[in-house]
């Protein structure tokens, strides 16, 4: 198997990971509206879905580091594009699939303590208000800072060097290359959400864009595996 092949392979495996396992925790779990309710009823969800939401949860995360491989893959693969723009691409990139894994890990690490300690008939009420406090500590830390702002960002700034990157390659169309810079945008500014403050919901304006820029990026990595695949 050719490294096209595989990158070909892994960027239509990614973006199908990444939103079916979306699609089952929103189903499942209300997510990522269920975070907008207390913390205590959030936990008690949590706890009600036992260790298949836990395990769906670590699948999540997991689809996050599939970026990494998927980065150094492509950027093997345009490899007769500027040298300078692909160690960039690849840098970021992979801080990308770094700090998106590290907003999402705490779900099955983390939370399963909380929730536990938080569901504990024997919980004083300072226990449960505790909770509450590093409950929303983490989602501010490792949610909104280093997933959300830091991974929106970094997948942005990936995305719009891998565009580079395609326009300079005779591998593909330069079209996939212009589709990446226009997507980037949307990411950069959806990274900046937290502007508006974290109540209710920061920068709705931002918000609103990040589903569009996904939906969007999984079409394009799906369009890039099939393009890759097809001139293998």
């Amino acid at each position: 198997m050719t490294t096209q092949v595989l990158t070909g392979l892994l960027l239509l495996v990614l973006p199908v990971a990444y939103n079916g396992l979306y699609t089952v925790l929103a189903r499942r779990f209300d997510y990522p509206d269920i975070l907008r309710q207390p913390t205590g009823q959030v936990l008690e969800r949590f706890t009600a879905g036992g260790s298949r939401l836990v395990l769906i949860w670590w699948g999540f995360a997991m689809s996050a580091v599939l970026l990494a491989p998927a980065v150094v893959l492509l950027s093997a693969t345009l490899a007769d594009a500027d040298p300078t723009v692909l160690a960039l691409a690849t840098a970021i990139g992979l801080l990308a699939a770094l700090v998106q894994f590290l907003g999402l890990i705490r779900w099955p690490f983390a939370v399963p303590h909380l929730a536990r300690t938080a569901t504990d008939p024997t919980a004083t009420a300072a226990t449960r208000d505790a909770v509450d406090v590093v409950f929303q500590t983490l989602n501010r830390y490792l949610g909104v800072a280093v997933g959300e702002h830091l991974g929106y960002l970094f997948t942005g700034l990936w995305t719009a060097l891998v565009g580079v990157a395609l326009i300079q390659s005779d591998l593909l169309h330069p079209l996939f290359g212009v589709v990446g810079l226009v997507l980037a945008p949307l990411f950069v500014l959806g990274s900046l959400e937290f502007v508006g403050g974290f109540e209710p919901s920061g920068w709705k304006f931002a918000g609103t864009l990040v589903p569009l820029a996904y939906i969007g990026w999984s079409i394009w990595l799906l369009a890039l595996g099939i393009g890759l695949l097809i001139t293998a």
